[in-house]
């Protein structure tokens, strides 16, 4: 079977090489640029001023095509974005780059949709290639996403870039805040039948989901249903379980850990991070200074930032420690670490690097604005 990348970066965003139509102002003298983190139930829209370093935010309703559909979802990112412009107080005209990074399955049509309404200037991604330049400054490494779903993106030294997972709660999730919630709720059905061990997800299952027996919250799932948000907020009762020392909770996060650390291993092969990688031609050993969580932290022994993204791994200790474990079996390479920049964070940096200013964002001093601003 052919093997094209699921993902491919835009040639303005690629990480080596000469990046075509970067710089819209002679002299990389660009000065505003928008990035937008647009998802299933609200987006965000950032426009950043790289002169007086100035941030200004506006929220919006869904943009994600698969919960909205493509047209209501390409107007939600126009409203929210014209709502930015207006707060940083400049004209359309004066915005140098946006990139608009949007979950869901094809973002071709809002694309399609984006570029008819206003230019070429404005970039539309996927939320993952956002989630992976806030994990590693838009240079080789690892982005690992698991919230409510779970996918993993990366790009190698010579700009190869792969994909692994994002194929939805029904054919993947593997490792994600639904698949730890539905995997806690399988636990107690059998703890339940005495087909397996007793765990303490059993009575906190209960008194979560209110219900008066586990019989019950299993015709509950199927007749109410219950939502990919509900199942996945019970990963969070599942981590305390878990660090409590529940034998069955804590075998459930080291399986996780196992599922997502084994689709990163596949992203490191593919993309040729890791010179004991094994793919079939050679590209480097990825040592060209990566940048871990997105703060600019150059690094000079030939390792590559793997970033943790998404409300799963608030769960800490029982699910970072096993999944660390797990990569490096993979590969000693790898800097596995939790992404402190939010999601839009990502967006700017690669807004910023489709205009030739990429190397005057500093990814801590970032994170700090997103951060005050969203306060």
């Amino acid at each position: 079977m052919k093997r094209d990348p699921l993902v491919e970066l835009p040639p303005t965003l690629c990480t080596v090489g000469p990046r075509p139509g970067s710089g819209s102002r002679p002299g990389g003298s660009a000065r505003f640029v928008m990035g937008i983190d647009g998802g299933a139930t609200k987006t965000l829209a950032a426009v950043l001023d790289l002169e007086t370093m100035e941030l200004h935010l506006a929220h919006g309703g869904p943009s994600n095509e698969d919960a909205v559909g493509a047209q209501a979802a390409g107007q939600a990112l126009l409203d929210v974005a014209e709502q930015a412009i207006e707060r940083a107080g400049i004209g359309r005209e004066q915005l140098d780059t946006a990139v608009l990074a949007i979950a869901g399955t094809d973002t071709e049509s809002i694309a399609r949709h984006v570029r008819a309404a206003r230019s070429e200037e404005w970039i539309v991604v996927n939320d993952v290639v956002a989630a992976w330049a806030a994990a590693t400054g838009a240079r080789p490494g690892v982005g690992a996403i698991s919230g409510t779903g779970s996918n993993v993106f990366g790009v190698g030294p010579d700009g190869r870039a792969w994909r692994v997972g994002g194929w939805g709660h029904l054919l993947g999730d593997e490792g994600s805040g639904y698949w730890l919630g539905t995997e806690s709720i399988k636990a107690a059905l059998r703890d339940r039948e005495a087909s397996g061990p007793e765990t303490a997800l059993s009575e906190a299952a209960l008194e979560f989901f209110a219900v008066p027996s586990i019989e019950a919250l299993a015709s509950h799932v199927y007749a109410k249903p219950l939502t990919k948000g509900e199942i996945a907020a019970f990963a969070t009762e599942a981590a305390r379980i878990a660090a409590g020392g529940d034998t069955v909770a804590r075998e459930l996060y080291e399986r996780g850990a196992s599922e997502l650390a084994a689709q990163i291993a596949v992203v490191i092969r593919m993309t040729g991070l890791s010179s004991g990688s094994g793919r079939e031609s050679t590209h480097g050993s990825g040592d060209e200074g990566s940048h871990s969580h997105g703060e600019g932290e150059g690094h000079d022994d030939g390792g590559f930032p793997v970033g943790l993204i998404g409300s799963a791994f608030k769960a800490g200790a029982v699910f970072v420690e096993p999944l660390t474990r797990a990569v490096h079996e993979h590969t000693s390479d790898a800097r596995v670490s939790i992404v402190e920049m939010a999601p839009v964070g990502g967006s700017l940096l690669l807004a910023a690097r489709a205009c030739g200013r990429d190397g005057d964002l500093d990814g801590v001093e970032l994170t700090r604005l997103i951060d005050a601003a969203l306060r």
